[in-house]
């Protein structure tokens, strides 16, 4: 894919990728790959963090819990807190997107306070946002 310079990774890419998905997991690792060997930057919130490490937790899965913060820290992606300026941004998406859940908007929130051109995800529903370009791993096509 072209045209974008700094890419906001949302939670369902990363678990593809880390928990290599049968449907979507080599599809994440070829766009991850292509962003960083493109020497394009890759950001994300401390949503993504808790909502990826629920289920290790809840499954008391200390390895998948390593290898989410070893595949952070080795790649040096930011976590992007949610301050107040993200979470007011949130609120004016819930607004006008009534049906997107308040993780999505402060995802997206997020990704725009940072200023991000991509918003990679594969909630084909936040495509109706259009501060950002928003893009399904599905959607993403490989150069």
């Amino acid at each position: 894919m072209t045209g974008y310079n700094k890419v906001f990774l949302d939670t369902a890419p990363l678990i593809y990728f880390l928990d290599n998905d049968e449907r979507y997991g080599l599809k994440a690792q070829s766009v991850l790959e292509e962003i960083l060997s493109g020497g394009k930057a890759i950001v994300t919130s401390a949503i993504t963090c808790m909502e990826y490490l629920v289920y290790p937790y809840r499954t008391h899965n200390q390895q998948k819990i390593d290898v989410f913060f070893e595949f952070m820290n080795d790649l040096a992606i930011p976590l992007l807190p949610i301050d107040a300026k993200a979470a007011g941004k949130a609120a004016q998406i819930r607004a006008e997107f009534r049906d997107f859940k308040a993780m999505d908007s402060l995802q997206l929130a997020a990704a725009v306070c940072a200023e991000c051109d991509t918003f990679l995800t594969n909630d084909k529903q936040l495509r109706q946002f259009g501060e950002i370009r928003c893009v399904t791993v599905e959607e993403w096509i490989i150069d």
